[in-house]
Formats: structure tokens, sequence, C-alpha cells
């Protein structure tokens, strides 16, 4: 079994707790932490014993971006390598077959706001802050921020966010849907977990399909998306646990109605 150095892997059932742990630096990512991340998400999407995952930051950061005093010590091929290591890694959390929760707990800047700009599903503490601050450093996002925040937040919402580096608290990204519930610091690992819970409790090939259904339709793919949302729900209705859940509800259905007076 790996040790990371960078952060902890704990199994609650199905469900994978990936929990960052540079809580002195709040989180944020050097090179080591970079590639035990990409090496954790990509297990875990292999694992069959892995229906769900949750992901949180030790502390007062969830991942406060890139670790600058590293950044700044980078040759430029070392940056560019970083860089593409950080496409890799972004890839197994955004592509992982299982689907990912993102519990943000603290700040999630830079490269920590691209990281769950990759999850499924986010959750976030009423304490925490989200922001894209790279132009303060005279930089762009080069994680994917740029493309992933206009996708997820509409296009102009984005370049506020990018061209003024704001911080802004998760009331901010309700409306757009990509925080699905804000909660007191204390409550939100327990709903993060058990919402990955009863995730995990259904079908997993269907909900990694429904994954792969949504990735499609925000790429805006619609007629591969229709052909595939076809294609998956006639599979799964021939499958044992389509039929079992089917038939079930429709003995339940026909025993109600019979009861009725």
């Amino acid at each position: 079994m790996t040790v990371f150095q960078t952060l902890s892997l704990d199994r609650h059932g199905a469900v994978a707790l990936v929990t960052f742990r540079r809580a002195a630096q709040l989180n944020a990512m050097n090179r080591q932490m970079q590639g035990e991340i990409t090496e954790v998400f990509e297990s875990l999407g292999s694992d069959s014993g892995t229906r769900a995952i949750v992901v949180t930051g030790e502390g007062r950061g969830f991942m406060a971006g890139a670790d600058i005093k590293k950044y700044a010590a980078q040759s430029g091929p070392e940056f560019d390598a970083f860089q593409l290591a950080g496409a890799r890694m972004y890839a197994a959390i955004e592509d992982n077959p299982k689907p990912v929760i993102a519990a943000v707990n603290g700040f999630a800047l830079g490269g920590g706001f691209e990281l769950v700009l990759c999850c499924d599903i986010v959750l976030a503490a009423e304490t925490s802050r989200f922001g894209l601050p790279e132009i303060k450093l005279g930089l762009v996002p080069g994680g994917g921020g740029t493309q992933r925040s206009v996708a997820k937040l509409g296009r102009n919402r984005a370049n506020l966010l990018l061209m003024t580096g704001a911080m802004l608290p998760p009331e901010a990204f309700a409306a757009s849907g990509l925080i699905a519930a804000i909660l007191p610091g204390d409550a939100l690992l327990p709903r993060a977990l058990a919402l990955a819970q009863s995730i995990a409790a259904e079908p997993g090939e269907a909900i990694e399909g429904l994954k792969r259904l949504t990735a499609l339709a925000e790429a805006g793919d619609r007629a591969a998306g229709l052909a595939a949302e076809r294609a998956l729900v006639c599979q799964l209705y021939r499958s044992e646990i389509g039929q079992q859940r089917v038939q079930a509800f429709a003995a339940r259905s026909a025993a109600k109605a019979q009861a009725k007076p």
C-alpha cells in the first residue's frame, strides 16, 4: 500500500475519502502533492471496491493553489513540466469513472479552484472562499481554469473572476449551480460522506454511465449524448439489477392497486 506524504486515503465502505494534508501551507500544491493526487485518483478510478470519492482539505484550506515558493524556484522547462503533469492530475479527477464530491472546507484558490471545477458535486463550508487569482502574478490559470470556469459559470462570471482575481464566498456560486449546498463547517464532511454513501448504494454501472452522459451534455455534443443515453438505458434495462428493480417496482404498484377499496 502506498504511503502518501501530502494526503491521506481513508475508506468508508465503498466510499474513498481523500484529504489534502499540507495544512501549514493551506494545502498549497507542490510537485510531490501533484504526483500523489494523480496516483490516488488514477488508482481509485480502477478500483472495483470504490463506488464514490470525497475530497477535502485539512485545516483552513481546501487547496490554496500552487505553492508559489516552489513555483518561483522552477526553471522554464521545470515550469512547463509542472503544467503538463497538472493536466494529467486534473484529468484523473474530471475523467475519473467514479463520481467525485468536493467538500470544500476553506480556501479553494487557483489550482485548488481548478480542482473543484473538475468535481461532479460540490459542497462548501460557510467560511470557504473561491477564486482564480493568477492575474495578480501576471499569469493566467494553467490547469483548465479558463475553460472550465466558463463551462460551469458562464463567460461573464468567469471573466469577473479571471480578470480581477477576486476571492468570493460560496454564495456567489450558488445560483450557477456549481455549489450544491452551503453548510456549517462541522456539518460539511458528514454531509459529503452521507451523500457519497447514498450514491455508492446505487448500481455502479448506471452511476458511471450518468457521469459520462453529463460530460457529453456539458461538451455540447447533443447527438452523441442522446445516442449514448438510449444505448445505456437499453443496456441497463436488460441487466440483472435493472430487471430486479423494475419488476419489484411493478409488483409493489400492482399490490397497492389491489389493496385499494
